[in-house]
């Protein structure tokens, strides 16, 4: 985060769904959390791709 930037207040819900992600990550070994990260950037980079496009269709850019 950079100076400046308010933190995003999570909901519990995503509080916990972030320490139950990462209790499952400290039980990976090295090869296992190496390909579920590259696996995990993959689907971010796809996922940013997908919304990139919705706003683009919303926004009428690019037509």
């Amino acid at each position: 985060m950079t100076e400046g930037e308010k933190p995003i207040k999570l909901s519990l819900e995503q509080q916990f769904t972030i320490r139950s992600f990462d209790s499952k990550v400290d039980l990976m070994s090295g090869e296992q959390a190496k390909s579920f990260l590259k696996m995990l950037h993959e689907q971010m980079v796809i996922r940013d791709t997908y919304y990139k496009e919705i706003l683009k269709h919303q926004w009428g850019v690019g037509e």
